[in-house]
């Protein structure tokens, strides 16, 4: 599993960690841990560290009856169509001047600006952490393979209401097409 970090053209995706987003798991108190330790390390090598998060407009115009999860959020079950669901959780808040995405399906390139920011940052490596392992996760991983960016998961830096479905996924899924390791060893492998 070769890092390769070169940190001009990596960048950190720290995507829907929001508070609807945290709520949905037991104990957030661990996988919080992890990706303040990956933003710290990504800060302190001069890596972009790129938020994404998921917001719509006020009563879900962007929601399509024929779009099975997120129909849901119509009904009530979430609320993800204000300010104040959509800013990020403020204990991996951005700093003044990083970027904040914001996304209207589950991947982070599906309704937003991403390939454009990423275009012009000339990052062509992404590290991925976020909420849930089975949603963005999986979705910008396929989606970001099919456009040729070298993906890292950071495996703590991931999280799903379902254990299993997060281990199958960051074991036997997710190393077809990117190198999965902890958030302690991609700041081992950063390379200064």
């Amino acid at each position: 599993m070769e890092q390769n970090n070169n940190n001009q053209t990596t960048a950190l995706l720290i995507m829907d960690v929001q508070g609807p987003t945290i709520k949905m798991l037991p104990d957030s108190l661990p996988l919080i841990h992890s990706i303040t330790k990956a933003i710290d390390a990504a800060r302190k090598n001069k890596i972009p560290v790129i938020y994404v998060v998921i917001g719509f407009r006020k009563g879900y115009p962007e929601v399509s009856p024929n779009n099975k999860s997120f129909v849901m959020l119509k009904s009530g079950a979430m609320s993800l169509d204000t300010e104040e669901s959509a800013k990020v959780h403020e204990s991996v808040a951005p700093l003044p001047g990083e970027i904040i995405i914001t996304k209207k399906r589950t991947s982070a390139f599906a309704g937003s600006d991403l390939e454009v920011v990423l275009r012009s940052f000339g990052i062509n490596h992404l590290v991925l952490t976020g909420i849930a392992t089975n949603g963005v996760v999986l979705s910008t991983t396929r989606e970001a393979a099919d456009k040729d960016y070298k993906i890292t998961v950071l495996s703590d830096c991931c999280a799903d209401r379902d254990e299993e479905v997060h281990r199958v996924l960051t074991t036997k899924v997710f190393p077809r097409q990117a190198d999965v390791i902890t958030a302690e060893e991609w700041r081992a492998g950063i390379k200064s």
